[in-house]
């Protein structure tokens, strides 16, 4: 391995190994999750949870950057007979920024001619799920959602306020078909993309969450951004945009693709911007459609489409604090004003669609007009684009494309809901995505916390991806901790809002990992963490021997002021005086204990009534 194509993170996390659930439609299929055990004096089995990471957390598989993951989904792709291969278009010195010599990134060494669908052909998950199919995908999906439901079917409980969400106890290929049929959720699948796993994004299945990668014009570089997407999935990223916008954009794009298990996503319009050295007045719908092309072979699963921005919005946030935050949004609404017409953009929708409807690459309806401050939040110009994105979907839809609309942005609290209902009615329940949204202005290198709040709160409410804010949001490039933090913040983010929903077995490893702290099982609440690494540092950092793993106590409280040991001490001298006991003496105490009934429940006096 040189210098330039290092080895990524690999390995299993702690106490945990990779398991593969098949399919029964289609027995070939094997659907990855996360099994981490517990200690055996714990009697449980063990918990198994959600796992994006791929093959870089199993050690039976040996990965390599420089050939790429195994092409799982390619014989599932052909086997419809409905795709072509043809030799696709030659990269060309624009599609890398002009990049040469030894700024030039080199390509991926393994080259596959690309796939497209036939003439007259459909070859989304949409269309398939329009015919009445169930697709690999579809039941792949199906499995990966339930995580082990089927074992729990009856015995679940439902604990929240869905804000009519209709989740179901049990996934089934034919659940994940029909939500996609309706458009309420996406597979983002491209054809060109056989490494990836098939994941489901909509707001009857598990919130999910993006991670932003991306070199730029100042800093980073191919090896830093394949590592920083294999980091993001490892703590639990569902998809990875590459938001690129310096040199060797297309180069950097295929070594992220080939090497990716989870779907990727880009920002045509920002590889578009560096063909035309900058100058967004000098784009065309020429270039950008070739744009398309070029991502779509190399397999980008969404694109994100800044289609809404029209001409007579943009001086709606003239009065704006912050203006217009989005970089896609600032760059079309610039090439407006000079040119004075709508966006080729908007003018060419349907032509996009033909494109993406050939590759199934799913569309990420672009919030160019969203809110950069809490000042600017649901104002006439975010709503009147959010307007138009109805109508593109609409269109999308009529073209068998599949859709999610991003939503914003800077939002305070008692606003956020207002955005997830009227995203909803103009919409058609199209799946939201949205940043954060952060809830409070004030905190540079916080925003990860400012934004986690407003996450949990909208994805509570519906929102199906959560795109991930870092602590260095408005302030640098993110590195590979960031985006480590940034994860896990959102990952708190997405499971708060699956339990607020009441999703079946949501609370399964908050359970375990609540019984394992009551029970002192150090190592098992290290564990069953989001982050064990980390939880087992702050644990160390003052309580660092191995003699410590099996206390009864933290550094916290210490022996004598620990809550749940002096529970363990109450329970086990309520057992030995043997519980009926214990409940007459309460019964006897008159007032100085609540009255209870003849089985020990408690008895709530009736309040007085007024005279």
């Amino acid at each position: 391995m040189n210098a330039l194509t290092p080895a990524v993170s690999t390995g299993p996390l702690p106490a945990s190994r990779k398991i593969h659930k098949p399919g029964v439609l289609y027995p070939q299929i094997r659907v990855p999750m996360r099994e981490i055990s517990v200690h055996p004096t714990a009697g449980e089995p063990p918990v198994t949870v959600y796992d994006p990471s791929g093959p870089y957390t199993d050690p039976s598989v040996e990965t390599s950057i420089e050939k790429g993951l195994a092409r799982l989904r390619h014989e599932w792709v052909t086997a419809r007979g409905d795709v072509e291969a043809y030799d696709g278009r030659h990269v060309r010195p624009e599609d890398n920024g002009f990049a040469t010599g030894e700024r030039l990134t080199p390509e991926f060494p393994i080259r596959n001619r690309p796939l497209k669908a036939k003439q007259g052909k459909a070859v989304t998950q949409l269309a398939y799920a329009r015919a009445g199919i169930i697709t690999p995908e579809m039941e792949f999906v199906a499995i990966r959602e339930n995580l082990g439901r089927e074992v729990m079917r009856g015995k679940l409980q439902r604990d929240g306020e869905a804000f009519g969400a209709a989740i179901p106890d049990f996934v089934t290929p034919e659940f994940v078909r029909d939500e996609v049929a309706r458009g309420r959720a996406i597979i983002p699948a491209n054809i060109n993309h056989p490494e990836s796993e098939p994941m489901i994004i909509g707001r009857n299945f598990l919130v999910k969450i993006n991670a932003n990668i991306g070199n730029s014009a100042v800093t980073s570089s191919m090896a830093e951004e394949v590592e920083k997407m294999v980091w993001a999935i490892r703590w639990g990223a569902d998809t990875v945009m590459d938001l690129s916008t310096g040199r060797n954009i297309h180069n950097i794009r295929d070594w992220i693709v080939r090497n990716a298990p989870v779907p990727i996503g880009t920002v045509p319009l920002y590889q578009a911007l560096e063909k035309v050295n900058g100058i967004a007045e000098d784009l065309n719908w020429e270039v950008y459609r070739d744009t398309l092309i070029e991502q779509a072979e190399q397999g980008v699963d969404y694109f994100t489409i800044h289609a809404g921005v029209r001409l007579h919005y943009i001086p709606l946030t003239v009065d704006r604090v912050t203006g217009i935050v989005s970089r896609g949004g600032s760059i079309m609404a610039k090439w407006c004003l000079h040119h004075h017409r709508e966006s080729f953009l908007y003018e060419h929708f349907e032509e996009i669609c033909d494109i993406a409807r050939a590759y199934d690459v799913s569309f990420s309806l672009g919030d160019g007009l969203r809110p950069g401050s809490i000042a600017d939040a649901n104002d006439a110009a975010q709503f009147a684009e959010l307007e138009t994105l109805g109508e593109l979907t609409k269109i999308a839809w009529a073209k068998d494309c599949q859709v999610m609309i991003e939503g914003p942005g800077h939002v305070p609290m008692h606003k956020i809901k207002q955005n997830m209902d009227k995203q909803l009615a103009v919409c058609g329940e199209a799946p939201f995505y949205t940043l954060g949204p952060l809830t409070t202005d004030i905190a540079p290198g916080y925003d990860h916390i400012t934004s986690g709040i407003g996450a949990a709160m909208i994805g509570w409410f519906g929102t199906a991806m959560l795109c991930y804010v870092t602590p260095k949001e408005h302030l640098g490039l993110p590195d590979r901790n960031d985006v480590k933090i940034g994860v896990i913040t959102y990952k708190i983010a997405a499971h708060a809002a699956d339990l607020a929903k009441g999703h079946p077995a949501a609370k399964t490893r908050d359970d375990a990992l609540s019984r394992a702290r009551f029970e002192f099982r150090w190592e098992d609440q290290f564990n069953l963490s989001l982050d064990p690494e980390t939880a087992r540092s702050f644990h160390d950092q003052t309580l660092p021997k191995e003699a410590h793993k099996l206390a009864h106590f933290c550094s916290m409280c210490g022996p004598k002021f620990c809550s749940m040991r002096i529970s363990h001490d109450i329970r086990a001298e309520a057992q030995k005086e043997g519980m009926a006991a214990m409940a007459a003496k309460y019964r006897e105490g008159g007032d100085l204990y609540m009255q209870a009934d003849e089985t020990g429940v408690p008895v709530v006096p009736e309040a007085p009534k007024p005279s």
